[in-house]
């Protein structure tokens, strides 16, 4: 999961839509955004290939920062691979340093004085963006609206990550009343006309906007539309009720999520008609002569890929596929009270309102261009695995001229994927290969290969971390410079959230000279704390300094919930899916790391919405990629190579029924986009009907029965709120970026250094501040897409999620 910022409605990570049935409800947005040559491949390899060894003789102590790249990385498999050797003492009895080096986060209480600090500093900053009155004034209006977001975010993204993830139920509430108070802050901006005034006022005095940069620029366009989605520029009746609708939104929505439920709770049926359900599930839920299975959850999907009776399949996939009355009213509720804010903001539908920021497709127009594009492209592939699901079924039945009903799917798919294990080595095979320290091993291995970055493990301080578990990595390049920190929180612990995410806990951002002269002035006035102005300037947290300039480095946190070893004498193993996600989190973390720009606002992530998961789900190919595994996948007892052949067989299997499950993504994405356009102001607007009736239109294999009410049950609603097209949108381009710039691996074209280069210069580095058309026109030098026009938006659907042809 990307988590945006304090300013930005949280974002779904693409890998979580098949993980996470309810997603966390988000907070409503407010305007502030919180928003070498190459190295021979063989000697490379060589070199890789003995560090790995699982003999090594390993230092305990944390590689030397101004090394070279070509470092003994074999520290940072043993830091992730040893249950309890190379830990280091990060809880002690000395005087914490705060966390995150945050000097005021030393106890909880230090909450409440580091939000109190930022308010104060930010307080100073709006009074002088409303004073503001001169060219030179003006000028420097920029600046100062970012550093402002900047101060609100620092304590609101820092505050939701602690008070969702820190052990300790005292700094979690403490996290939450930071974040209260400064949320609170920061709604009252929102009711405020003078910053858009004086904003607007910038922009209209040529002699002002010559002297920004084009960062500049971006950043006072993406501030001006936050105020125009805010209705900041409304008259205080409608700005009044901006605020009311938003909150009943948010009300609303959450109880659309939270509350969601079936009409039918349970199926009750004689434990005969249950033949062919797991033994081991069947002996659970066997009641006498009965067995009572639970609607939602996966015990009724379990059933419907085991059972063999029909008839009982149906009777579940009807309870399955039909949301209580409740849960249709508060979802229609939610459409309605999103349709008329967008129309009290000037828009003619949620839908257009949320694709006017920070989003690639500019209208709902461009995404169903992409979709029925995509639709195109994937039908082939959907009708040739629907051909086969029905020749099993006639198959097995015996039945020639029998159809497949939707009951039917998930059992005749597990039928052929069953036959597809038989023949396939068992996962325990494969995982033997990925031990935790292995893969990030690896991770550090590629990224010195493409980038010039890797991974050195650095002892963290008292108190810096809110588990010994945590360990922290600074991420420096070839030439010696510190980029930025990485805390890695990857293992299960109760109570701890299960979703992968990562969390840019602080971003990226160039301190500017009055506020090291402001420091100056604070450690003299107050009980001095830091060290220096420029740690005073971030709290104490991480900054370089070059060329004279002073940044925030970019902090991130990775949060995963991966099983930790279950013997001393064995290190923490992953399934091949969880390398999966752990590369995945990573292509954020990498987005974040390299996109260094002067501006938070448009710092690594803080890009197009539909944008911000092309560089995680590009991971994913690196994930499968041969030569990439060859840097570091061994056998941890071993050091047997990993045979590909395990990989193969696993991926072939996953993507099994590629088609089907890609149009049923299609599908949800037109409901997404009906359900936010203009006819949600129809009173005849009916979610349920209008649900049918994209089925019938855009489906190719068997539609549900009209009573059944699925929708009800598409949590992402709320989370996406007509952005549900970017999880196929990112996947047919990071297919389109690993095909051209990678050349899908062909001849270790995934190690390169200049194919590495291409990317970065062209798009990681960038973040938010440049037209992300422009970057994939560059990284893909196919000038079609630079008008980023709805035209665009077709092409890239027509490229497809998987396109063997090689279609130009």
């Amino acid at each position: 999961m990307l988590n945006s910022g304090g300013g930005q409605r949280l974002w779904i990570c693409t890998r979580c839509i098949r993980r996470v049935a309810q997603p966390r409800t988000p907070t409503s947005t407010p305007t502030w955004n919180a928003r070498r040559a190459t190295t021979s491949t063989t000697l490379q390899q060589r070199r890789w290939e003995t560090t790995a060894s699982a003999d090594a003789t390993l230092s305990a102590a944390p590689v030397h920062h101004f090394a070279s790249s070509r470092h003994d990385d074999a520290v940072l498999r043993e830091l992730f691979d040893t249950p309890s050797g190379l830990s280091f003492p990060s809880f002690s009895l000395k005087k914490s340093h705060g966390l995150f080096k945050n000097r005021y986060l030393t106890s909880p209480d230090g909450f409440f004085v580091f939000a109190q600090k930022n308010l104060e500093k930010a307080t100073r900053l709006v009074q002088r963006v409303l004073s503001a009155s001169t060219t030179e004034e003006y000028q420097g209006l920029v600046k100062d609206l970012d550093r402002l977001s900047d101060l609100l975010c620092r304590v609101l993204d820092l505050s939701d990550f602690v008070r969702m993830t820190h052990p300790d139920i005292r700094f979690q509430q403490a996290a939450a009343g930071a974040w209260s108070m400064v949320y609170q802050y920061m709604n009252q901006l929102n009711t405020m006309t003078g910053l858009n005034d004086q904003l607007g006022q910038a922009l209209s005095r040529p002699e002002v906007t010559a002297a920004w940069s084009e960062e500049e620029k971006t950043v006072a366009e993406l501030l001006k539309l936050d105020f125009m989605k805010s209705a900041v520029s409304l008259p205080k009746k409608a700005r009044d009720r901006f605020v009311e609708l938003s909150s009943r939104i948010s009300d609303v929505g959450a109880a659309f999520v939270q509350d969601m439920e079936p009409e039918v709770k349970e199926v009750k049926l004689p434990s005969h008609r249950f033949y062919g359900l797991y033994p081991g599930l069947a002996a659970t839920l066997k009641v006498r002569s009965q067995i009572s299975i639970a609607t939602t959850g996966s015990e009724a999907s379990a059933a419907l890929q085991s059972v063999y009776d029909e008839e009982t399949r149906k009777e579940i996939y009807l309870a399955q596929r039909t949301a209580s009355r409740s849960t249709i009213e508060n979802l229609e509720s939610m459409l309605k009270l999103r349709s008329e804010l967008a129309n009290l903001a000037g828009f003619e539908s949620h839908g257009h309102m949320a694709l006017k920021d920070r989003m690639m497709a500019k209208s709902p127009a461009s995404v169903m261009k992409f979709l029925l594009a995509l639709r195109e492209h994937n039908a082939p592939m959907a009708q040739q695995e629907l051909a086969e699901l029905v020749e099993q079924k006639r198959e097995r039945l015996a039945m020639p001229g029998v159809n497949l009903r939707a009951w039917d799917r998930d059992f005749y798919m597990e039928k052929m994927r069953a036959e597809m294990r038989s023949r396939t080595r068992h996962e325990d095979q494969l995982t033997a290969f990925f031990s935790v320290g292995t893969v990030m091993q690896g991770l550090s291995r590629l990224f010195d290969s493409l980038y010039g970055v890797r991974f050195v493990p650095r002892e963290p301080l008292p108190g810096e971390v809110w588990h010994p578990d945590v360990k922290r990595l600074d991420v420096m390049s070839d030439d010696g410079e510190q980029l930025a920190v990485l805390y890695c929180d990857l293992f299960y612990r109760p109570q701890k959230s299960p979703n992968p995410a990562h969390f840019t806990v602080r971003c990226s951002r160039e301190i500017l000279d009055d506020e090291l002269n402001e420091a100056t002035e604070d450690m003299v006035s107050a009980t001095p704390i830091f060290d220096n102005p420029e740690q005073a300037a971030n709290d104490g947290m991480e900054t370089s300094r070059r060329n004279g300039k002073v940044k925030q480095l970019p902090t991130i946190a990775l949060v995963c919930d991966f099983p930790k070893s279950k013997s001393s004498r064995e290190p923490a193993f992953l399934s091949y899916y969880s390398v999966e996600t752990l590369f995945h989190e990573m292509g954020h973390a990498i987005h974040s790391i390299l996109a260094r720009t002067r501006f938070q606002n448009v710092s690594g992530t803080r890009c197009a919405t539909d944008f911000a998961e092309l560089p995680s789900t590009l991971m994913e190919h690196f994930a499968a990629d041969p030569t990439v595994l060859s840097l570091f996948a061994r056998h941890w007892k071993t050091d047997r190579p990993l045979p590909y052949d395990l990989v193969k067989e696993r991926i072939k299997l996953s993507k099994r029924f590629e088609g089907i499950d890609t149009e049923h993504q299609i599908l949800l994405a037109m409901v997404d986009q009906a359900y936010h356009s203009p006819s949600v102001n129809d009173l005849s607007f009916d979610s349920t009907r209008l649900f049918h009736d994209i089925q019938h239109q855009f489906a190719h294999g068997p539609k549900d029965p009209p009573e059944t009410c699925w929708q009800g049950f598409f949590g992402h609603l709320h989370s996406y709120g007509s952005t549900y097209y970017s999880y196929l949108f990112d996947r047919v381009l990071a297919e389109r970026v690993w095909r051209v710039v990678f050349r899908s691996g062909h001849g270790g074209a995934a190690i390169n250094r200049e194919n590495g280069e291409r990317l970065k210069q062209n798009l990681l580095k960038w973040g938010g501040s440049r037209d992300p058309w422009t970057c994939l026109a560059d990284t893909l030098q196919d000038e079609r897409l630079a008008p980023g026009d709805e035209e665009s938006m077709a092409l890239v659907g027509s490229w497809g999620i998987k396109d063997d042809r090689q279609r130009s």
